[in-house]
């Protein structure tokens, strides 16, 4: 049973900085391209970044280029998601996700149950 658990969303204030962990298990960590997605309140939940199964590359959606990273250990089957510059418009819920291959042209087929993110201004 794959299970994907997110922590270190929080309160933070417009400027500042978070990172996000999502831990997997259930399955070959290593074998899969991972990525986190967001949903701010009335609207659909949207791509923010993902990388491919060994860390090779990387994809950003344009709103977070150059303000997040993301990263993966697959010795500890974790993938972070690095916040730097947060903006009020970066508050949501957001998911981590394992994509159903090992890079991310393929879709995510599993999820994890959310972390709150809110930016003050």
């Amino acid at each position: 049973q794959v299970q994907l658990v997110e922590s270190g969303g929080g309160l933070v204030q417009a400027g500042g900085s978070l990172r996000l962990s999502c831990v997997a298990s259930g399955l070959t960590f290593s074998y899969y391209a991972m990525g986190w997605f967001r949903q701010a309140p009335g609207k659909e939940r949207e791509f923010v970044t993902a990388i491919s199964w060994n860390g090779g590359s990387t994809d950003y959606a344009d709103s977070v280029k150059g303000r997040f990273a993301i990263s993966r250990d697959n010795a500890k089957n974790t993938v972070y998601l690095q916040m730097n510059s947060l903006k009020p418009e970066d508050t949501a819920v957001y998911y981590c996700a394992r994509y159903h291959l090992y890079n991310y042209d393929s879709t995510p087929n599993y999820w994890g149950q959310g972390t709150q993110v809110t930016v003050s201004s």
